[in-house]
């Protein structure tokens, strides 16, 4: 089949997010001007550059008591700092609890039973037992086409990585199954991985 998305897809459910998978997942916290913390996930997630290294996630909803977004990209507004904690397995559920339209004086982290702990450059929560925790300072937010779509560009200022999780020298994602982003209700947990190496490379 094809069809032109301005068209509509005449289908039971939007594809695209099915078509673009699996999309990482960035939990990415925040604190506001006023110190109160939120926690909430985004699957338009990822790494963009290495040197320095960079990271990016888009937010594509409003809630009413932000008025043009969400409380994350609104926090960032005020603060220029979020952190971007990596979904384990083990903590799908806890991850899924904070996706909830919760208004903006909830703590997801409460809210979710998930413990806090400190960032180490950036003035923010983070998710304490998360396998990675990557800390950024804002560079800068792109406003996208369409309604409170807006594209939140970071450089990564401190890495957290849980001891469990380092094999020989290696970041192993076997040892913790990040959840990934598919489709529909869909999600995935990587639990295999194989190598290739890249022509010119030995």
């Amino acid at each position: 089949m094809f069809y032109h998305p301005k068209d509509g897809h005449g289908l039971p459910h939007n594809p695209f997010s099915a078509i673009v998978a699996p999309r990482p997942i960035g939990w990415i916290s925040t604190r506001d001007g006023d110190g109160a913390d939120n926690l909430a996930p985004y699957s338009f997630f990822n790494a963009v550059a290495y040197e320095p290294p960079q990271v990016m996630f888009a937010s594509t909803s409003a809630k009413e008591d932000r008025g043009d977004t969400k409380d994350s990209v609104a926090n960032i507004r005020a603060t220029g700092e979020f952190a971007v904690n990596i979904v384990e397995f083990a903590m799908r559920d806890a991850m899924n609890s904070t996706s909830g339209p919760w208004p903006r004086t909830v703590d997801e982290f409460a809210h979710a039973g998930v413990e806090k702990a400190k960032c180490e450059t950036i003035d923010c929560a983070r998710v304490a037992g998360a396998p990675a925790v990557l800390e950024c300072r804002m560079t800068q937010i792109v406003t996208l086409s369409g309604p409170s779509n807006f594209a939140v560009f970071g450089e990564v200022t401190g890495v957290h990585l849980r001891d469990d999780c380092l094999v020989d020298g290696i970041f192993d994602v076997t040892r913790f199954h990040p959840v990934a982003r598919l489709g529909y209700r869909d999600y995935a947990a990587v639990r295999e991985v194989f190598s290739m190496v890249r022509p010119g490379q030995d």
